[in-house]
């Protein structure tokens, strides 16, 4: 199950554990129930404080999800549950599930632990997964986390190709998608702080009145994606007073599962590429705010500061701010897209594409995305239909190649998506009209998998701030906006290549803007 330099590796991490662990199993004589019992036990070789325990002959068997395995700690007694076999992106959930029940520190702000330790009331988590979802891994260990400091907080993953009855059931199609007291709770990626504000109504409150205390920063960076951690890192490197502000870290990153691009960097993915950003800026003295999202950016001409409003009511003040609000997925714009967001209409194939094994989906855009989402899509389900606007694709030669040559995807141009249809729960077909002969028709499917490109995230900045008719942040060669003192990097902005070391740069060239900006400015 596990290699030999996995194990050293895991091994390495378990030395760090302080108390008892146990790992009780519940399985039968399936596949992946034997693979679960092997992993438990190649786990508990590799440390004292580790024990195996088959739990198949206790009262308790008879209520547990086959095969699954529960990860209780001796000490506190708290308990994180894994219903299949947590390997793939979720390995890493399990190695923190057993350090955190294990006693080892958590890396969560001394606030937040009280909180969460603080929390009354029963609290029964589940979260369904793919195991190929690179978003998943945050809501579930955000959740193994308020479970190893609450005990009672019971949280459990749950691989929902493995348990296919109870996706269909609930009519899950997208993932994480999580459940609280057998009641959906959220669908998505949903950090820590908003789980918090979920469930503990005077979280939003206190955190704005914490936030309304801070002193005025020298820089702020608005975004934690690739541009805004460059800035970040940047700034706090002239020695400048330095926030960065975000609804969490990585953005369109944390939904790129391979990078290959990345110069220096032959291959990586993601999650790994975000979770580096982080640490790497919370090496510098950098007062990071996550969980929290900006409404308004405005000069206050009596202060002579840059005011950010955020979404909680309160209001930081700054010399100069960096915008790295980045993008987001666009979507098709069409009748029944919102209606069944989540219930067929998916923009992640990576995370939700298990989700519609053996079934008939579609893919929009012929990009690179489109096709790659195509060709990934391709190994898992029934048929795949490539719906493409333009009379021919513009993804790479390459890409379209290895899509033509694939028996289970037919690709469809001068094609325009006219409405999503369902039956109010779920996907069944959509609607398309031949942009060439105007012919309408019908195709019948259970998911769509929109790649149509991105759009800016910076609605809230409307009317304050100069914007190209897309919506993007116009900048000059320093990362300069409209607005004296305030700066912009990355996707949000109208640079015409949206990659992310051309992000990083922009980060870099915002921040070296804005101290430029500082030090010429009067005492």
């Amino acid at each position: 199950m596990l290699d030999a330099n996995l194990q050293a590796q895991l091994k390495s991490y378990l030395d760090n554990l302080k108390t008892p662990v146990e790992l009780v199993t519940f399985t039968d004589e399936s596949p992946k129930a034997k693979e679960l019992s092997q992993l438990v036990n190649q786990i508990a070789e590799l440390s004292p404080l580790v024990t195996a325990i088959d739990g198949n002959n206790t009262a308790q068997a008879s209520k547990e999800r086959i095969p699954s395995m529960l990860v209780r700690s001796v000490a506190s007694k708290s308990e994180i549950r894994f219903a299949g076999l947590p390997m793939g992106h979720e390995f890493t959930s399990l190695v923190m599930a057993l350090l955190h029940s294990g006693s080892h520190p958590l890396k969560l702000d001394a606030e937040q632990i009280e909180q969460v330790r603080n929390l009354e009331g029963e609290f029964e988590f589940e979260t369904y997964i793919s195991l190929s979802c690179q978003n998943c891994p945050d809501v579930v260990q955000a959740l193994n986390m308020m479970a190893a400091i609450n005990p009672q907080i019971k949280h459990t993953m749950i691989d929902g190709a493995l348990f296919q009855t109870e996706v269909f059931d609930r009519d899950i199609m997208a993932v994480p998608s999580v459940y609280l007291n057998g009641e959906s709770f959220s669908q998505g990626r949903i950090s820590l702080t908003d789980i918090l504000n979920k469930v503990d109504k005077n979280s939003a409150a206190r955190q704005a009145k914490a936030l309304e205390n801070k002193a005025v920063y020298d820089f702020l960076v608005v975004g934690g994606g690739p541009a805004g951690a460059a800035a970040a890192i940047y700034a706090a490197r002239k020695g400048i007073n330095t926030g960065l502000v975000a609804d969490q870290f990585g953005g369109q990153v944390s939904d790129t599962l391979a990078i290959e691009n990345f110069i220096s960097v032959k291959a990586t993915q993601g999650p790994k590429l975000v979770a580096s950003l982080e640490e790497h800026v919370r090496d510098y003295d950098v007062d990071i705010m996550s969980g929290n999202k900006a409404s308004q950016v405005k000069r206050n001409e009596e202060t002579g500061l840059i005011d950010v409003s955020l979404a909680n009511g309160a209001v930081l003040s700054s010399k100069t701010v960096v915008l790295a609000t980045g993008a987001r997925w666009r979507e098709m714009d069409v009748p029944g897209e919102h209606e069944y967001r989540g219930k067929g209409v998916a923009y992640c194939p990576h995370c939700d594409g298990p989700l519609f094994k053996g079934k008939r989906v579609a893919v929009i855009g012929g990009g690179n995305s489109g096709i790659e989402a195509a060709i990934d899509l391709a190994g898992l389900v029934e048929h795949v239909t490539v719906l493409e606007f333009a009379d021919r694709l513009r993804a790479d030669d390459v890409l379209v190649r290895k899509a033509n040559s694939l028996s289970n995807i037919t690709i469809i141009t001068h094609a325009q998506t006219t409405e999503v249809l369902g039956d109010g729960k779920r996907v069944t077909s959509l609607s398309y009209t031949d942009r060439s002969t105007g012919e309408n028709h019908e195709l019948a499917l259970a998911g769509i998998f929109v790649q149509i490109g991105l759009m800016p995230n910076s609605e809230f900045l409307q009317g304050d701030i100069e914007l190209t008719n897309r919506g993007e942040i116009i900048v000059g060669s320093r990362g300069e906006t409209s607005i004296a003192g305030v700066f912009a990097a990355g996707d949000v902005t109208d640079s015409p290549y949206k990659q992310i070391i051309i992000a990083m740069g922009s980060g870099a060239t915002a921040a070296l803007g804005a101290f430029d900006y500082l030090i010429r400015q009067d005492v």
